[in-house]
């Protein structure tokens, strides 16, 4: 084959290969094109808006807290008396009844010491005896010279001398009835060590521990020796949680309490608050409080001792609004708050100022099932206050004013208290004081039960906090207030002009 047909074949080969790369150059250009134009696109549709939706359920909140499993009642069997083991009759996990004898003491010396003291009371019974016999021949030696003195044929010293011989005599017989008294209680002290020597069971229960061994000497010369443990009842048990003092306050009686034991990972208990400790512990500058917490245990599956992380449920509110807690987090930058302050501010006035207050106290005389003559009472204060609303509307007022107690744009909105803490506490007193004033013929209606919830639900309503949220209505953030109320730690239950499916911003898009 020539030369040039061999340089022929090599050109026609270069022109093919350049096509080929000019192509998939083209072609991932393109594929490139279309990636950027579709992701605008998505974008665009989206929005420049992150929501969360407002939804309907339930929030349960509680305390985290830990502690240890025990028996509700723990009996400690000691000895009273000192000696010689003999028998032990009751070893770990054993179950005993009341009474039963569960470890008995060499009673040896006991019953020599019973002996003993048998023969002194025979001893001062003797003695009794020998004192009384003299006690009535000085009877009858002092009467005789009685009867001769009386006619003076004795002298007067031989009748005194008689006299003190009788006095003497019943001194003797005094003495030996005491000896006999003293004997006797002696010799009881000893039956009952006697007895003791007999350890019984005081309670209906389980051996936890024994701490003795047959032939061990106990030695009770100052205080009880302990011997055995005994849980009362293991059917029932408690637990003593240590509870922060941030968290003690919404700690009450009767709350549910769900717990987990490592022994049984698989497994969740309950059990029911059953005391709130008053009795503060401090350890490395942390102050809690002991919460006893009773716990069924009657299939036996939970033992003495075990640590259990422990919920304590304080509040559960069913069926409520919620929304996400980064909705509450998030602030609008300054170019969209400017940019819809108008629109903000109707949100505002819509829901955060005296209409969310006054459908709170709508819902609050709704609970209370009121009658005719109640309702006309409630009707009649919420008149005045929305007359008394529309009145300062009308009037020119200070920038902060509150439509309807004047003090801030809501309970604990933004700008209600620019002075800190003190000035909420004190905006939410005037709130409170006014209130109170304008609900008084109201309260007067009802009797003391439906009062001491009015108060309950009011001073609940005062006390809650206030938060702005952003709804997005037509594409734009529209600024609402909503009352917070509960939080599990990822929704918070709200209430204010929203409705299940609105959707709250929760943060902005970039801008690619």
């Amino acid at each position: 084959m020539s030369s040039s047909s061999k340089t022929s074949r090599s050109a026609k080969s270069s022109s093919t290969a350049r096509r080929a790369i000019t192509a998939v150059v083209v072609l991932a250009l393109a594929f490139g094109a279309y990636h950027v134009w579709n992701k605008r696109n998505a974008v665009a549709e989206e929005g420049a808006w992150r929501t969360t939706p407002v939804e309907s359920g339930d929030i349960r909140v509680a305390i985290s807290a830990t502690g240890t499993l025990s028996a509700i009642s723990t009996v400690t069997v000691g000895s009273q008396v000192s000696g010689q083991l003999t028998e032990v009759l009751a070893d770990y996990n054993d179950k005993v009844s009341k009474g039963q004898v569960i470890a008995r003491i060499d009673p040896s010396t006991y019953e020599a010491q019973i002996n003993q003291g048998a023969a002194q009371i025979a001893s001062a019974q003797a003695s009794l005896r020998q004192a009384e016999a003299t006690l009535r021949n000085a009877e009858v030696d002092f009467q005789r010279k009685s009867d001769l003195g009386a006619r003076q044929l004795v002298a007067k010293s031989d009748l005194d001398l008689a006299r003190a011989a009788r006095d003497q005599a019943q001194a003797q017989v005094n003495s030996a009835q005491a000896q006999i008294r003293q004997q006797t209680a002696s010799t009881q002290t000893t039956r009952l060590n006697l007895e003791r020597t007999v350890i019984r069971s005081p309670v209906d229960g389980v051996v936890l521990t024994r701490s003795i061994e047959p032939g061990q000497t106990v030695a009770a010369s100052f205080s009880a020796p302990e011997l055995f443990t005994i849980a009362e009842d293991l059917s029932q048990m408690k637990i003593e949680l240590a509870v922060d003092e941030s968290d003690i306050g919404q700690v009450r009686k009767g709350q549910s309490v769900s717990f987990t034991a490592d022994a049984f990972p698989d497994r969740q208990f309950k059990g029911v608050v059953e005391q709130v400790r008053l009795s503060a512990t401090t350890t490395s500058n942390v102050v809690t409080y002991p919460v006893v917490v009773t716990v069924d245990n009657s299939d036996g599956t939970l033992l003495p001792g075990l640590t259990v992380n422990a919920e304590i449920e304080v509040s559960k509110r069913d069926d409520v609004l919620k929304v996400a807690n980064a909705a509450l987090r998030y602030k609008p930058a300054e170019d969209i708050a400017g940019g819809s302050a108008g629109t903000a501010s109707q949100g505002a006035n819509a829901g955060g100022g005296s209409g969310g207050v006054m459908d709170d106290l709508a819902l609050v005389a709704t609970s209370l099932q009121l009658d005719a003559n109640q309702q006309a009472a409630f009707d009649a204060a919420m008149a005045a206050i929305k007359q008394r609303q529309a009145s300062r509307q009308a009037a020119p007022r200070p920038a902060g004013g509150s439509t309807m107690f004047g003090g801030g744009r809501g309970f604990g909105g933004p700008g209600g208290s620019s002075g800190g803490a003190d000035m909420q506490a004190q905006i939410r007193q005037r709130m409170l004081d006014r209130m109170k004033e304008q609900f008084a013929s109201f309260r007067g209606s009802l009797d003391a039960d439906k009062q001491a919830q009015w108060d309950r639900q009011v001073n609940a309503l005062v006390g809650a906090r206030r938060a702005p949220v952003y709804k997005l209505v037509d594409g734009k953030p529209e600024m609402v207030m909503v009352r917070i109320g509960a939080s599990d730690g990822t929704s918070t239950e709200v209430s204010g002009p929203m409705k299940v499916g609105d959707q709250i911003i929760t943060g902005e898009r970039a801008v690619q």
